[in-house]
């Protein structure tokens, strides 16, 4: 469970420990930063597809641990870079590594238990998970404080070398009797298209896609936003930004004992409602200046907070939609879209950036009422409709 939680954890662990260097690594490197993240939400998004059927047939653990090398290297290269555009390369080639950890961790889930289960199993490993994104920020800003921007990345490579170390006493969670029997891995790719015609499945991705939008809104501009705009220290922006993950920890432990309970679709409406209710507000205060820092900070946590069920919600849905012979390709495209809209957040706060909190809160409000949208709207009355039956 703790090695399945630091897998899940890739992304915040490649992601939140930097945040409080991009200032540092724009003046220093005389480049745009927000550019380092932009590529590895590509190498992300994009490898999920090719490590999907790849898994599907020979196992999960073999991706793992040359996934986790590839994240070590990948860490190392940053470490040593001395521009932008190097960063970005090796940031991609990093990513195409770290992929594996969430994506795989969510495959593996699906391995080996029901929806249901797996929404309470991914729910656990949220909350532990959650040290993650709480203790990037504050250890990067406090290595920050003590050596340069290198030394997070160098933080990583030790990182990314444990988990190499610890995926290689990982059992294999699919044995060759279950995994896709297609003739060739030109084959397996095919099941993508199966997958785009199960209306639940899709439901299920975008509604978690768009909700991740607003996500990466926040961990692409919250940095500028605290740092650049309210002038708050590096050290109280790891504390702001850590603030956000106690709440989704804490509703990841809510959503374990929920789902025993409630249908995960009910969960899912109830959930992106209370985040529109707060990116709407956020909205409000950052075009109004009301409420000032705390305008930002509170709607932000009542957002954030919600993620705790909507991710562990959607993941479990989508993924028991279909059977377990794709689930490796099901957590690649549902992967790949959740993670990929890194690059929409990206992109749209880099073309309408206007110094302010506005773009980066009319961006989460926009797209979190979409994901509300989409989950109010009419679900399959199981998330697990066999993905064989046709269209959800």
């Amino acid at each position: 469970m703790i090695i399945l939680s630091a897998l899940m954890a890739c992304t915040s662990l490649s992601t939140d420990l930097y945040l409080p260097a991009l200032p540092t690594m724009e003046a220093d490197l005389h480049g745009d930063s927000e550019l380092t993240v932009t590529g590895f939400v590509v190498g992300f998004a994009l490898a999920q597809l090719i490590w999907g059927p790849i898994s599907d047939r020979i196992g999960r653990k073999k991706p793992l641990i040359i996934g986790m090398a590839m994240f070590a290297i990948g860490s190392v290269g940053c470490a040593l870079s001395s521009s932008i555009a190097e960063v970005v390369l090796w940031r991609m080639f990093q990513a195409i590594g770290a992929c594996v950890g969430p994506m795989l961790s969510r495959s593996m889930i699906r391995d080996l238990y029901g929806s249901t289960q797996a929404a309470r199993m991914l729910s656990t490993l949220m909350v532990i998970m959650a040290v993650a994104p709480i203790a990037g920020p504050l250890a990067g800003g406090g290595l920050l404080k003590l050596a340069s921007w290198h030394m997070i990345f160098w933080l990583m490579a030790a990182i990314g070398a444990v988990l190499f170390l610890a995926v290689l006493t990982l059992p294999e969670s699919l044995p060759a009797e279950k995994r896709a029997a297609s003739a060739s891995l030109g084959a397996a790719f095919t099941s993508y298209l199966s997958l785009l015609r199960n209306t639940t499945f899709l439901r299920y991705t975008l509604c978690v896609t768009c909700f991740y939008v607003a996500v990466y809104a926040f961990i692409t501009g919250s940095s500028f936003v605290y740092i650049t705009y309210f002038h708050v220290n590096p050290e109280l922006y790891g504390f702001l930004f850590g603030v956000n993950i106690v709440g989704v920890a804490a509703m990841s432990a809510v959503n374990r004992e929920l789902v025993k309970r409630y249908s995960l679709p009910g969960l899912l409406r109830v959930a992106t409602v209370v985040a529109a209710v707060g990116a709407v507000c956020l909205v409000i205060c950052a075009f109004t200046g009301f409420g000032g820092i705390w305008g930002v900070i509170i709607p932000v946590f009542i957002m954030f907070s919600m993620n705790g069920v909507i991710a562990a919600t959607t993941n479990a849905a989508a993924l028991g939609s279909i059977d377990s012979a794709m689930a490796g390709s099901g957590a690649a495209l549902l992967g790949s879209l959740q993670y990929g809209s890194g690059v929409v957040a990206s992109l749209l706060l880099a073309v309408f950036s206007s110094g302010t909190p506005r773009t980066m809160a009319w961006v989460m409000g926009l797209f979190v009422v979409l994901s509300a949208v989409l989950a109010v709207g009419r679900h399959s009355t199981s998330p697990r409709t066999p993905l064989a039956a046709g269209a959800g």
